[in-house]
């Protein structure tokens, strides 16, 4: 269901949009579970621990087995040079997100749903992770189309 964990992951490969993010010959393949995945299994873990090197190798299967099927390939981490796995401590440290969290806080099953971009303020708009889950450019990007759409039709965008 929309609430289970690891049920959504966003594959995001901007070189192919603006090759200079990679060498020539090479992609920058983003992979995420956009928000969904739980603290507990994390909470109390000592980054660098066999136990956390573990549990980041089983958590980010369900993230490796979408680049493959994205890239038609059986095996995508055997092509890939560098490879860096977040988890919720990851972004506890390095974002200051309480429980390593992004994004609004939505309950899907509470019927809540994105704040999006307007305010109470006139002609003020927000963008960014407070506005669409999920981290990085395709978060962004997402959240500065629906500002954008705001302003103006898809249409006119076009013209």
């Amino acid at each position: 269901g929309v609430t289970s964990p690891q049920n959504c992951v966003l594959v995001s490969i901007a070189s192919v949009v603006d090759p200079s993010l990679a060498p020539e010959g090479k992609h920058v393949v983003h992979a995420y579970t956009p928000g969904n995945e739980p603290y507990e299994p994390w909470k109390g873990l000592e980054r660098g621990s066999e136990e956390y090197e573990a549990l980041k190798r089983e958590r980010s299967k369900v993230l490796w087995d979408a680049v493959g099927m994205a890239l038609g390939v059986e095996n995508p981490e055997e092509l890939c040079e560098v490879s860096m796995v977040g988890t919720p401590l990851t972004h506890e440290r390095f974002l200051r997100r309480k429980f390593g969290t992004y994004g609004p806080a939505l309950k899907a099953e509470a019927g809540q749903t994105l704040p999006f971009v307007k305010t109470s303020i006139d002609n003020l708009l927000c963008t960014g992770d407070s506005t669409f889950p999920g981290i990085g450019l395709p978060a962004v990007a997402a959240s500065g189309m629906l500002a954008a759409n705001s302003l103006t039709s898809v249409g006119n965008h076009l013209d």
